[in-house]
């Protein structure tokens, strides 16, 4: 059952052929990423949104564990040093924002700064924002590998800069079978599964009725959470996405 699913998936992100072989040249490009599938179908994509900067961010981000972190004893706080790099449009933005300001530490701490130097005040840094340190410096890592790999393709890696909608764009385009849509009671039904499901509290979006979301991640608990969050235009699935929702009722 596993591997049918596998496979529907692979189908629908345009890997394979009807006879189950690799489809050029999506499907050979995909092959040669280290990655989940899912994320990369997302950077090729973004190579052609012009936005391959912010998904090379996403991907390594969502590549390593929580970001943030939040102490019960300083949940305010936590709350608070968060805020700061928090995007109205959801989580996504969020983690590129604090990836970037991590990059700027780094520019400042370029002149006269050794490597132990910089960790230092990254793990400072860290530490005053409530950000795990470890799971930054791992991205920051993966990031690294991932942008060598996409170059090495020829892929183009350009920014959108302030551009956030055609980057938003993408992340519809790349998880469309993690969309969610709003319901009247508050909860949000997956569109591809029909599981009742929740934001989770941890996501910047915990507190928004958005009407139609995209996520990366389901959380089984005593109720079905979805984290890793960003809200999307629901016609944007049927426009970015028609192999898939040109067919459902």
């Amino acid at each position: 059952m596993a591997i049918i699913k596998s496979l529907e998936q692979l189908f629908l992100l345009g890997a394979l052929t009807d006879d189950y072989k690799l489809a050029d040249p999506v499907g050979h490009q995909m092959a040669r990423l280290p990655l989940d599938p899912i994320y990369s179908k997302a950077l090729i994509l973004a190579s052609q949104f012009n936005c391959l900067e912010e998904m090379l961010i996403t991907v390594a981000m969502l590549s390593v564990e929580s970001i943030f972190y939040a102490p019960r004893e300083k949940l305010e706080e936590a709350r608070t040093a968060m805020k700061w790099f928090s995007s109205l449009e959801g989580d996504h933005i969020t983690l590129i924002n604090v990836y970037r300001a991590s990059d700027e530490l780094l520019e400042k701490s370029k002149m006269g700064c050794s490597r132990d130097k910089f960790e230092k005040k990254l793990r400072k840094w860290c530490k005053e924002n409530f950000i795990n340190s470890r799971s930054l410096r791992h991205a920051r890592d993966i990031h690294s590998q991932i942008r060598g790999h996409v170059e090495q393709m020829g892929l183009r890696v350009a920014s959108c800069g302030d551009d956030m909608l055609q980057f938003r764009r993408c992340l519809a385009a790349s998880f469309f079978l993690n969309a969610a849509q709003r319901q009247p009671d508050g909860t949000y039904r997956a569109l591809a599964s029909n599981q009742v499901v929740q934001i989770h509290p941890s996501s910047v979006l915990f507190r928004t009725k958005a009407d139609c979301i995209i996520f990366n991640e389901l959380v089984r608990t005593n109720h079905n959470y979805i984290r890793n969050i960003t809200r999307i235009d629901p016609l944007w699935l049927l426009e970015l996405a028609p192999q898939y929702y040109a067919t459902q009722n």
